[in-house]
């Protein structure tokens, strides 16, 4: 299936969370659905990624030499990292037996990588030179072991989408205010409705 790779479906704050929320109504067995069912879509992801997570990324642009090569990889790393955070966002912690598998797929993804990171300003290497998908995607995914950014996860009520929470009281609840929040208001107020005009219709 082809998508479009809008704004709304980058909101999960980090390369890592984005990749993972590309499964898409993840527990709703009626409706979800793998943007990366066909490899070709992580290839569009990453080129758009670039774009979207460009200050995560320094600036430096993602490349994909194979979507289909790489594809078994970058699904690992997805599916680890999704149910690492997801469990750690609904027990408030980290649950060390999905530890190994999840960094057992970092390291596949930057097992052919060939560059350095961690440079101030440079958190993703030289941005004149473009990284492969899968390696940034398991830097990104290693980085959200911090304590302040584990602290920050969110599970959208609307989605079930993760996200980072970078608001200043931590209050934040959906994952796009403009997509998810605004659904959940109209579907509300739509109850509300409802409930009124079946109490003026008994009344």
């Amino acid at each position: 299936m082809t998508v479009a790779w809008t704004p709304h479906r980058f909101t999960g704050g980090l390369l890592a969370l984005d990749t993972a929320n590309t499964v898409v109504l993840r527990g709703d067995p009626q409706r979800t659905f793998d943007r990366f069912d066909d490899p070709v879509e992580i290839a569009r992801f990453a080129d758009a990624a670039s774009g979207f997570r460009s200050a995560e990324l320094g600036d430096r642009r993602l490349a994909v030499s194979s979507p289909a090569a790489i594809a078994p990889v970058v699904l690992s790393i997805r599916e680890t990292t999704d149910r690492l955070f997801r469990g750690a966002v609904s027990k408030g912690a980290l649950a060390t037996a999905d530890l190994p598998d999840f960094l057992r797929a970092c390291a596949e993804g930057l097992a052919g990588s060939r560059t350095e990171i961690g440079v101030p300003g440079k958190p993703f290497g030289n941005p004149s030179t473009p990284i492969a998908f899968e390696a940034a995607l398991a830097v990104s995914a290693l980085s959200l072991l911090r304590d302040d950014t584990v602290a920050r996860l969110r599970i959208c009520p609307n989605c079930t989408w993760l996200f980072v929470d970078r608001s200043r009281n931590s209050s934040r609840l959906w994952c796009d205010m403009s997509v998810c929040g605004n659904r959940q208001k109209a579907s509300r107020h739509y109850r509300r409705r409802r409930m009124a005009a079946h109490e003026v219709k008994d009344a």
